[in-house]
């Protein structure tokens, strides 16, 4: 029996595909044994048993951005989290492990390699995690979400790589679009614009559909599903009910239904025909697969400035608009959005690069990378 580790913590663009992984493994191999190594109180020690697979914690810490004392104190965790994760490895016996990056990664790849287990990685950005471009040269085979990612690895480790894309959520691809409006309490007869920030929200993406629901409160021809994140969920609702807006959608004769958190982003993306928010790799990966055209604003603070990579792979291939987070205000953003609303043919045009932007095989495709581990068997074993 093939007995597999995965590992991939600290943000849910690296923990999901991680299971994305898992569960297609599970599928064309059953009876393949799974665990996952991740960070001791790192959100994948709550995320992962829940998806039914044996979690084993380590220690763990980031340290970009950080000042030297802390610093000191992530490389000490890291250290620490090695020798964790070799002694682990060792009690496994893994035939290979299976990294999606994020600073967990470092150690238990670390303690794979040392121990000669075969290190596979998958890079869900358009730019590489410090995490796997460390690893990349000792890694058996590099997946890639983006092929833009490529030139960031070292050159010897280039010929390993596969561009497979990133796995995501099969029920995230054809949603029925009338149950979308009726789930969302939507009208079927308006063009829908889709805006979130994340689970959290985004203050200032916040901020400027403030300014956009204002201006297009009680159109016949627009209607917008907003999810505001649940920080700022109360305050926004005062702020619509301080002028007069109702925000519960077509049940009240509305054209806004804001929510704190969108659950069924398979039925949001069916009902939307523009998508506003972040440009997480998971997001990318959702919006060019239902070939949704896009105002995409990353994320200032995210690690390496990896999303601003990301929306401009999309941008640049004319699936997206990019607009910064600093320089967006809410008069920017209705400008922007109304040029989309209003022009069918760009719409069309950038669904159209969307779909060629997209990777609909991608799980298979890493399976298909992963499938030399199966046939190799227990040569990749752990040697003292």
């Amino acid at each position: 029996m093939t007995r597999l580790v995965l590992s991939g913590g600290g943000t849910g663009g690296h923990i999901y595909p991680a299971l994305a992984i898992g569960d297609g493994i599970k599928r064309r191999w059953p009876g393949t044994e799974i665990f996952y190594i991740g960070a001791k109180g790192g959100m994948e020690s709550r995320i992962v048993p829940e998806a039914g697979y044996p979690f084993r914690g380590v220690s763990a810490e980031g340290w970009q951005g950080r000042k030297i004392g802390n610093l000191a104190n992530a490389l000490k965790a890291d250290h620490r989290g090695r020798r964790e994760a070799a002694s682990l490895l060792m009690a496994l016996k893994p035939e290979a492990v299976i990294g999606t990056g994020g600073f967990v990664c470092l150690p238990v790849a670390l303690a794979a390699i040392q121990k000669h287990i075969p290190v596979y990685i998958h890079e869900p950005n358009a730019f590489p995690g410090m995490t796997n471009r460390l690893i990349s040269n000792w890694a058996k085979r590099i997946m890639i979400s983006f092929e833009d990612a490529a030139a960031f690895f070292p050159a010897p480790a280039r010929r390993k790589i596969a561009v497979t894309g990133l796995p995501i959520r099969e029920s995230i691809i054809g949603a029925d679009r009338d149950e979308a409006y009726s789930f969302y309490q939507l009208s079927g007869s308006r063009k829908t614009i889709l805006a979130t920030g994340g689970s959290q929200g985004a203050a200032r993406i916040n901020r400027a559909m403030l300014h956009v629901i204002k201006e297009l409160y009680g159109s016949r021809d627009t209607q917008i599903l907003f999810a505001t994140g649940r920080r700022d969920y109360q305050q926004m609702e005062a702020e619509l009910d301080k002028e007069g807006i109702s925000w519960k959608g077509a049940a009240e004769g509305s054209n806004i239904r804001m929510l704190p958190y969108i659950d069924r982003m398979d039925l949001a993306y069916a009902a939307a025909d523009v998508f506003v928010g972040r440009a997480g790799a998971s997001t990318l990966a959702e919006i060019t697969l239902c070939r949704l055209p896009a105002i995409l604003i990353p994320l200032p603070g995210a690690a390496e400035n990896h999303q601003a990579y990301n929306a401009a792979s999309l941008a640049d291939r004319g699936g997206a608009v990019m607009l910064e987070d600093g320089k967006l205000i809410g008069p920017l953003l209705l400008k922007t959005l109304r040029e989309l609303i209003d022009d069918d043919d760009r719409r069309l045009a950038m669904s159209a690069c969307c779909y060629q932007a997209a990777f609909g095989r991608a799980l298979d495709d890493i399976l298909d990378v992963l499938a030399e581990i199966m046939e190799a068997g227990n040569e990749g074993g752990v040697q003292s």
